[in-house]
């Protein structure tokens, strides 16, 4: 049944007259739409682009967003989404999803110009895989770094050249936005609230020293939010369950496994993190420290060294936080609190979030104007 419904779907996306299909977003699911939002809503609203939102998640948010110009629908992660990638019959495509052409998401056989838009801060040379951005033929930037990446890898991969935008980051610039908001006076008293939300894959923080971290952090009195990449959940379900299992009844950890959602990044004092983006967002968007457990990198390209470029989740890191051994975590309680009793470097961090992060506030307008003078 769910395959019929996705079917549907997809018929009906293509009865379409061609004039509403121009412009299409894609996303994976609904820990993208925080990244595609705000630019679906400029199309929408500042340009009276008519916009089809696709998307592979039922609890998509952008599902529920109603609007005359825009038609959305899920059309799964199998064969039926397989098959419109190949055969999209529209002018531009959107999407936060890399590795086109690489597995089962091809190029259409019709004339589409693909538009990447990034869902982390974090470099285009090392997390990401071989090629990632080979088929794309424009990449929003968030800040000069992916501009310096995107051509050293064109230069290494002997790849025709990208349509590269400055466009900025818009889950920092709605971080930073609602950081007032979310202030709020807490008693000396109160416990520190630790944010634990790590990158995924063998050597990170939750696979590798999870039950361990956890333990250390509630019997220091912590008050501790355990946020899981949701590759972890599927990944590594089995050290997730342990420490459920070991710490589940008590009140003060909590498991959020929404990692869209922003609340937990305002109520937190500070973050442990080890090569995820989050801390990138966390630091430049709220100004508070983060502790980086210091795995071995997330490397999914092998050939990044080829790349004369430190990726900015390297060179950033000391400037931004306190880098940990994982064999000293019972050093962690102290590290932490002496972290949050500094005075803030938020001048520090402001200062820094200019340089490395473009068009904050007005990215969305940015990136919607561009993808209205591709159609016009």
């Amino acid at each position: 049944m769910t395959f019929i419904r996705h079917l549907l779907s997809v018929i009906r996306f293509m009865q379409l007259p061609r004039a509403q299909r121009r412009l299409v977003f894609y996303s994976e699911g609904k820990n993208y739409w925080p990244h595609l939002e705000g630019l679906v809503r400029s199309c929408l609203d500042g340009f009276g682009l008519p916009v089809l939102y696709l998307t592979s998640d039922p609890d998509d948010p952008g599902l529920l967003l109603t609007h005359e110009r825009l038609y959305s629908c899920n059309i799964g992660d199998r064969a039926v989404r397989t098959w419109l990638f190949a055969n999209l019959d529209a002018d531009v495509m959107v999407t936060t999803t890399p590795d086109l052409e690489n597995f089962q998401l091809k190029r259409s056989r019709h004339r589409v110009h693909y538009v990447y838009v990034q869902h982390s801060m974090v470099s285009l040379h090392m997390i990401y895989r071989t090629g990632a951005f080979d088929h794309f033929d424009t990449i929003f930037c968030a800040g000069p770094h992916h501009c310096r990446e995107a051509r050293a890898l064109e230069e290494q991969r002997k790849t025709p050249p990208k349509i590269l935008v400055e466009h900025g980051y818009g889950r920092l610039a709605a971080i930073i936005a609602e950081a007032k908001a979310h202030r709020q006076s807490r008693a000396q008293k109160d416990p520190c609230r630790v944010l634990v939300a790590p990158s995924w894959g063998p050597n990170g923080i939750i696979e590798t020293r999870g039950a361990e971290l956890v333990e250390v952090l509630l019997a220091a009195g912590f008050e501790v939010i355990l946020r899981p990449h949701p590759q972890t959940a599927r990944l590594a379900g089995d050290t997730l369950a342990r420490i459920s299992d070991q710490h589940g009844g008590k009140a003060r950890l909590q498991v959020e496994n929404n990692v869209a959602g922003r609340d937990s990044l305002h109520r937190s004092d500070v973050m442990i993190s080890d090569w995820s983006g989050a801390a990138l967002e966390y630091a430049l968007g709220l100004e508070k420290p983060v502790v980086f457990i210091d795995v071995p990198r997330k490397v999914n390209n092998p050939e990044y060294r080829k790349i004369d470029i430190d990726p900015i989740e390297v060179t950033i890191r000391e400037k931004i936080g306190t880098i940990v051994d994982p064999s000293d975590l019972a050093s962690l309680p102290g590290i932490i609190r002496a972290t949050v009793s500094q005075a803030s470097n938020a001048e520090t961090l402001a200062s820094l979030r200019q340089e490395v992060v473009f068009n904050i506030g007005t990215q969305d307008e940015i990136g919607a104007r561009y993808l209205s003078q591709l159609l016009s």
